[in-house]
């Protein structure tokens, strides 16, 4: 296990002062097995009138914040800082039931209506290019082994795309990733979820933040800003967790923090002002990502001892 820290500021600056609305913010991680958060604190400049939590229809945290109408300022800063027990899983040899091992397989038909809208396509492809892409990774001459499979798809966006930053909001289509062989951690999400959707299979999109070790600072993208993956629902398994942008399999290094449908439904901070029009400048994201501490777990045979 490792101790996690983020801290994750967003500064909105502007020409001249201006009031604000309700602003919605997604910086608290999902509290489970695998990240037990240990203390999570939230500072808004100016201080909001009202400050409410609620959960959203997937669990979600969210926090929402409302501002006095007689506020006014030429800055909003909205900082973030958490500490978290983080245990890495190992997801290779995926616990699956003995006839998901093998592609294609059908859902339980009691888990079909919960799972029937992660798999449900949320991108027009009317040219099936996605899907064309998608059956490369299959074996013509009879089933495919599900765990290869989905490895393969991981692994070839991350070997075969470039990875770009874009501060734009907003999501590439995955046709156009396809076309332009690039894109960000958010466009390689999404591209791998309608590739696994396309093959009849449970995706949905995970927003939150990567660890990036020293070791791995040459060739871990996406450290330094919120970052977006994959799960995938696999029976026996649960859902598994895919970072196509880095070839992660599992949920090594990755912070949860929403797990959504559609992309739109994970904006880590979003909201409106009042003032003049073109009053904003700009707006600065800041995210760090430290270990405090490793705890090392005894191992006997191979095995770690609980």
């Amino acid at each position: 296990m490792r101790i996690l820290s983020v801290r994750h500021v967003t500064t909105y600056r502007y020409k001249q002062p201006v009031a604000f609305g309700e602003h919605r913010m997604m910086l608290r991680p999902r509290d489970s097995y695998d990240q037990k958060l240990l203390e999570a604190w939230l500072g808004i400049t100016p201080e909001p009138e009202n400050l409410r939590w609620v959960h959203d229809v997937f669990g979600n945290c969210v926090a929402l914040a409302r501002f006095a109408r007689r506020v006014r300022s030429e800055e909003l800063r909205v900082e973030s800082t958490i500490r978290l027990d983080h245990s890495a899983s190992n997801a290779l040899n995926f616990a699956m039931e003995d006839y998901a091992r093998t592609y294609p397989f059908a859902y339980d038909a009691e888990e079909v209506p919960d799972l029937s809208r992660s798999v449900e396509r949320q991108y027009l492809d009317p040219g099936r290019a996605v899907d064309r892409w998608a059956r490369q990774f299959l074996n013509p001459a009879g089933p495919t082994e599900t765990e290869p499979l989905l490895i393969a798809i991981c692994h070839a966006i991350r070997r075969r795309f470039t990875y770009v930053g874009r501060p734009e909001a907003g999501v590439q289509d995955p046709i156009t990733t396809l076309e332009l062989g690039r894109g960000t951690c958010r466009d390689f999400a999404v591209l791998m979820i309608e590739a696994v959707r396309s093959l009849g299979l449970a995706a949905r999109f995970v927003s939150g933040y990567l660890y990036v070790p020293e070791r791995d600072r040459s060739d871990r993208v996406g450290g330094g800003s919120t970052h977006a993956w994959v799960e995938v629902y696999l029976p026996g398994a649960g859902w598994v967790e895919f970072d196509p942008t880095n070839g992660i399999v599992g949920n090594r290094d990755l912070i949860r923090v929403a797990v959504v449908r559609d992309p739109r439904q994970a904006l880590p901070l979003s909201g409106t002002w009042y003032g003049f029009p073109g009053a904003q400048i700009d707006m600065k994201v800041e995210v760090k990502v430290t270990a405090e501490a490793e705890a090392r777990v005894p191992v006997l045979n191979g095995q770690e001892i609980e």
